[in-house]
């Protein structure tokens, strides 16, 4: 299976697309939400989420940008179904926008009933910003690479297994997506959060997992966890040191954690394009770009139109994966 390439290679396009204003709002849609009101931000994930604590750190420069105070409303369940079904019932103005990550591009591999299109019914603004993951191991396994990881797999089968934050989530389908990769069998243990599975992965309870580069660093310099590989398809800047695993011998594993900004489907293209404008002009503040790198993103702010063609096929691409690692929720 191949991956796509990561967001970071895609940015060549960001400058064919023009980032003006469109000069022309369509008849069917409904007139713009006062910008003297407060913008409403759903966000379908948990506070203390990596997604809310971006989102939080950047509004005040967002709003400031666009004039409003950014209302951020976090509205978690059903991997982000909950939040998101609320989203696409908004008024279609601009009064509100809302914040996604990956899961809103596996989920409708997952569920089999969803109360919305996850294409038709938004409006795609922008990619905010991405994130590589790590394969990590515990020191106690006597490897320190991948293609280490693999050969004791393969001489040693049964006595791996890895963990994840949940059944479907993008953590699990990372290390799916590798074990699928490099032709192994490895059981899976889903977890409820990522606090008891970094517990267990540093008490050597579970063996392996794909976590986030941001909590997994300082673990991994003090050596309590191993670092195995990257997941992006260039090395993280805050683990420098640690090769990617499509360098480490399987060259279609790329996959990166990404989060978005929003609208109702039928968003006027006028108001699209200010949203988008505020967003570039806010995260472009020191402020907000040092909040964002120190939460472990690389600042993407994709153009509308390139962020629907990504998410489209980002929305195809994790259809192959959770199919090749037969993922399946009740």
């Amino acid at each position: 299976m191949k991956a796509s390439p990561s967001i970071t290679r895609r940015q060549w396009l960001a400058s064919a697309i023009a980032c003006a204003a469109a000069s022309t709002v369509p008849p069917q849609a409904q007139a713009a939400a006062p910008h003297d009101k407060p913008l409403r931000v759903i966000l379908p994930l948990s506070a203390g989420s990596g997604a809310d604590g971006a989102i939080r750190a950047i509004g005040p420069s967002i709003g400031k940008a666009l004039g409003q105070t950014l209302v951020i409303e976090n509205l978690p369940g059903a991997g982000g179904i909950t939040g998101t079904a609320q989203l696409v019932r908004a008024p279609k103005d601009g009064s509100a926008i809302g914040i996604i990550s990956n899961n809103h591009v596996v989920n409708p591999s997952l569920y089999k009933n969803i109360p919305f299109d996850s294409i038709n019914d938004i409006t795609p603004i922008t990619i905010i910003g991405s994130t590589p993951f790590v394969l990590v191991a515990s020191p106690k396994l006597p490897v320190r690479n991948v293609q280490e990881l693999i050969a004791y797999a393969k001489a040693n089968p049964g006595t791996l297994n890895y963990g994840s934050s949940g059944n479907g989530t993008i953590l699990h389908l990372g290390a799916a997506m590798f074990v699928q990769q490099a032709g192994l069998q490895i059981p899976h243990i889903p977890y409820r959060g990522m606090g008891q599975l970094m517990n267990d992965l540093l008490s050597g309870q579970v063996q392996l997992g794909v976590v986030a580069v941001a909590p997994a660093a300082p673990h991994v310099k003090t050596g309590a966890l191993r670092a195995l590989g990257v997941t992006s398809a260039k090395r993280s800047g805050a683990l420098p040191d640690v090769p990617t695993i499509a360098e480490q011998g399987l060259p279609d594993y790329v996959l990166d954690g990404w989060i978005a900004a929003i609208a109702p489907a039928g968003l006027a293209d006028a108001e699209r394009q200010r949203i988008y404008q505020g967003f570039v002009q806010g995260v472009g503040s020191p402020e907000a770009k040092q909040a964002l790198v120190a939460q472990g993103y690389d600042i993407q702010l994709m153009p509308p139109a390139q962020t629907t063609a990504f998410i489209r096929e980002e929305k195809s691409r994790m259809e192959a994966v959770v199919k090749a690692a037969n993922v399946k929720l009740d």
